[in-house]
């Protein structure tokens, strides 16, 4: 069965080397000390890997069933649930107001990432319902977040979101659930959604689903959708639970991956419902949650690559297989293991250097969201925007082929499930698809957030990359040949893409969207490469320091140059097939596919 080991060490590297947290302006941020940040992910790592790893080979093989119009899920799933709840693991970085302990996103995240790496399915439950938390946060009246945010916060009440219909999925505005106004201020919803994660389970007292309908008599289209909080059961105004809300569980779907999700078909029959925000503006506020799960989804990518590297690598130091071209290295055994074979220290570079890449990406871009919502700073929310489809689409891309590179490395054993790889690279799989598919967010990118502000926030990021080659230049030979050169090259890359776009797009917008997959995969490389020259400056700057750890800081300095070397120069591969243009991709006409 897989293992799972909570990357402690580097998440506290990323948070005090890289971010420099106790030394950010940001509010609360001053509090993140090394003692204090150890002992939260310590904890953590520990429940991760005791108690929810464990279980996902359990949660795969048993999935979730329907009997009598209740979901039961796998065995351990339920008590499992109440240890994370009795921690305040679901509150973390949620309002003290509402029995959260209201620590920075930053740090919600680096926990969120070893609950998913160590169970996706199961921190789903948890994770839907906080995004279903934050939305009636921002958008819902006193009384509906003194209602439902302490149950939710606490996970006694989980949450939903349900946009999707069997006719329509990313074309919200065909949708055909309707809502119908009471003489109470209330609304009677009715319809059909599917792929509702979490959308029916036995681990908590009620379900608060978010559900967008169209109120009858309203705008055509995505201009008349509105979102609404649809209880499972009713909340009377002593906050018990009353009736039993018009919304039933129609059938659980059979996936390809995270069994022990239930992904459910929901039908609402009258269901009653309450307004959440304004009329008509219902994909505002659903944006507020959709945001905040594309950066989850990113992060479930990062996670999956994590474990699925992990137990390769241990595979691949066990495995005797054949001999190392250069000599014997294991002389008292019949073979060599895996390990010393080029092409598996390839594939485990490969692994090795977008997880951690991967890893400072995704806090750095919860700092933004931290200084965007604790210090109101609007360019930060800007360039956290602009980078939210960068990280849910690439990091999703990249993550599941890393699993599929971690199973390679099993040989035979990979594609059997009695090893449990297959499994990693199955639950990776519906990240690049649910909370906006990839090829949405690539369009979203250069269809939208380029042009942002006028391309300010793009260009805000040109100017990241600049400053910091400018900054570091001509102190370290290495550092330069290293890191700086390779990420000018890519950062030039990017620069001129955009400008292809600029140029073309105008003229036929075709050019620009057939070309949105690869400027999403180029933009996410430069990212990392951003990542990775920082960690390289910080890791020199702890080993001149004087830094204990040196083979820590060490192996750091090689992996960011394996990432610089042989995986950055994809940007030009990418500007390549950008600038060929639109005409080749759209040749054909349908009926000679």
């Amino acid at each position: 069965m897989p293992s799972y080991t909570a990357p402690t060490k580097d998440l506290q590297f990323v948070l005090h080397n890289l971010l420099n947290v106790t030394k950010s302006d940001i509010p609360g941020y001053d509090e993140l000390e090394p003692d204090f940040t150890s002992a939260i992910l310590e904890e953590a790592g520990k429940l991760t890997s005791s108690v929810l790893a464990p279980l996902n080979a359990v949660g795969d093989k048993e999935g979730c069933r329907l009997e009598n119009g209740i979901v039961y899920t796998p065995k351990g799933f339920k008590e499992a649930f109440a240890q994370v709840k009795e921690g305040g693991w679901t509150g973390l970085d949620m309002p003290e107001q509402y029995g959260g302990q209201n620590m920075p996103a930053v740090m919600g995240l680096a926990v969120g990432e070893m609950f998913s790496a160590a169970n996706q399915a199961f921190t789903m439950y948890q994770g839907l319902t906080h995004g279903a938390a934050s939305a009636i946060l921002a958008h819902g009246t006193d009384a509906q977040k003194d209602t439902y945010l302490p149950k939710m916060v606490s996970c006694d009440w989980t949450g939903t979101m349900n946009l999707t219909e069997p006719h329509c999925g990313t074309d919200l505005g065909m949708m055909r659930t309707k809502a119908e106004p009471q003489d109470d201020g209330s609304y009677k919803l009715t319809g059909q959604k599917i792929f509702i994660s979490s959308g029916e389970h036995d681990m908590a007292d009620n379900i608060i689903h978010l559900v967008l309908a169209k109120i009858v008599g309203g705008p055509e289209g995505i201009k008349g959708v509105s979102l609404f909080i649809v209880p499972k059961f009713i909340v009377k105004e002593d906050g018990s639970l009353g009736d039993r809300n018009g919304v039933t569980v129609g059938k659980i779907e059979e996936k390809m991956g995270i069994h022990g999700n239930s992904t459910c078909v929901m039908n609402y029959d009258g269901a009653t419902g309450y307004l959440l925000g304004d009329a008509h503006k219902g994909m505002r506020a659903m944006f507020t949650m959709m945001n905040e799960a594309r950066l989850g989804v990113g992060m479930q990518g990062l996670a999956q690559a994590d474990v699925a590297y992990q137990n390769a690598l241990d595979y691949a130091k066990d495995r005797l297989q054949g001999r190392a071209v250069t000599g014997v290295e294991n002389p008292d055994g019949p073979a060599d293991p895996l390990i010393v074979h080029p092409d598996i220290r390839r594939s485990l570079m490969d692994q090795k250097s977008f997880v951690e890449g991967a890893r400072a990406f995704i806090l750095w871009g919860a700092s933004l969201i931290d200084a965007a919502h604790r210090s109101h700073d609007k360019d930060a929310d800007g360039l956290v925007s602009l980078m939210t489809p960068v990280i849910k689409g690439f990091l999703t891309d990249q993550g599941y082929d890393m699993t599929i590179k971690a199973q390679q490395v099993y040989g035979g054993h990979g594609y059997i499930e009695e090893w449990g790889m297959s499994q990693f690279t199955r639950d990776a799989r519906i990240a690049q698809i649910y909370e906006g598919a990839n090829g949405v967010q690539a369009l979203d990118l250069v269809g939208r957030k380029l042009a942002q502000d006028g391309g300010k926030h793009v260009m805000a990021f040109f100017d990241l990359v600049k400053n910091f080659i400018k900054e570091n230049a001509g102190q370290d030979e290495a550092f330069d040949k290293g890191y700086l050169d390779p990420l000018k090259a890519a950062s030039k890359d990017l620069q001129a893409a955009s400008m292809y776009f600029m140029q073309n797009g105008v003229k036929n917008p075709n050019h620009a969207l057939s070309g949105s997959n690869d400027f999403m995969h180029m933009f996410g490389h430069v990212c990392l490469g951003l990542m990775w020259a920082r960690m390289g400056k910080a890791s020199m700057d702890a080993l001149a320091g004087g830094a204990s750890d040196t083979t820590f800081y060490e192996t750091k300095l090689a992996t960011g140059r394996y990432y610089m070397a042989r995986q950055l120069p994809a940007t030009a591969l990418h500007l390549t097939r950008i600038q060929s243009g639109a005409d080749t991709v759209m040749a054909l006409d349908a009926a000679n596919f």
